[in-house]
């Protein structure tokens, strides 16, 4: 386990130090390491510590896990004493690595299941959305030129039967992995989008059989809510990521 706080003593900033100012240090490092600029400092050592302490510090994710490591490192010492042997040393050190090294694999496990589940279920989720959502404006310029026209509202059916399609395949997708409990909001989010989708479809469904215009706004708020739904599901996800 590197030295506490080694990556950011080699770039001689703060462990609070924001990114910005982590960017800045390892420029001014690099270039003053740098064998064209300076043969006398520069080792080959020196700059790939350099470049190792960067790419960690550099990267939110690797930071946050470089800095859960430093913590047990720090905890570990703490509980140390005065005059303890070498060898009581090196357990405590191992005893540290082996809690930092359990913790980081359950990250992992955490990480696995959420990118496994964004790309089996809330990107596939979110591509059969689009394909009811989207078209929704357009469709109903088209419809509202005539409702009465047959041509218009045959088209206009095939758009709903397509939504129809499009929100089996979503709820079914949905169902088929269990969502990890990191991404319970956004599962929340996508769960209650699709039933104000499905609530929708069925209102402009009834336009058709009825002509009452009020179906038509009922379905368009509710394709809205499904929206904004939608969003705030996005939103989460990239919080997540």
């Amino acid at each position: 386990m590197p030295d506490s706080s080694s990556y950011y003593q080699t770039l001689d900033v703060e462990p609070n130090a924001t990114q910005a100012e982590i960017k800045k240090a390892y420029r001014q490092m690099a270039k003053r390491f740098h064998p064209d600029v300076n043969q006398d400092t520069a080792t080959h050592d020196k700059i790939t510590r350099i470049n190792q302490a960067y790419e960690v510090l550099s990267d939110p994710q690797s930071r946050r896990s470089y800095d859960h490591q430093l913590q047990y490192q720090l905890k570990f010492d703490a509980d140390g004493f005065a005059g303890e042997s070498a060898s009581d040393r090196q357990k405590r050190t191992a005893a540290a690595q082996a809690v930092y090294r359990q913790q980081r694999q359950a990250e992992q496990d955490v990480d696995s299941q959420l990118r496994l589940w964004l790309n089996r279920v809330f990107t596939p989720v979110n591509r059969q959305l689009n394909l009811i959502l989207r078209p929704l404006k357009a469709q109903m310029k088209e419809l509202s030129a005539d409702p009465f026209d047959d041509q218009l509202m045959e088209a206009f059916q095939a758009y709903i039967k397509d939504c129809h399609q499009a929100l089996s395949k979503a709820q079914t997708v949905l169902r088929s992995l269990p969502n990890p409990a990191i991404a319970a909001g956004a599962a929340a989010n996508l769960y209650h989008c699709l039933n104000q989708v499905s609530d929708g479809i069925d209102e402009l469904e009834y336009f058709t059989n009825n002509y009452d215009d009020s179906h038509l706004h009922t379905g368009q708020e509710l394709f809205r809510i499904s929206e904004r739904l939608r969003r705030d599901a996005l939103a989460e996800v990239r919080e997540l990521r």
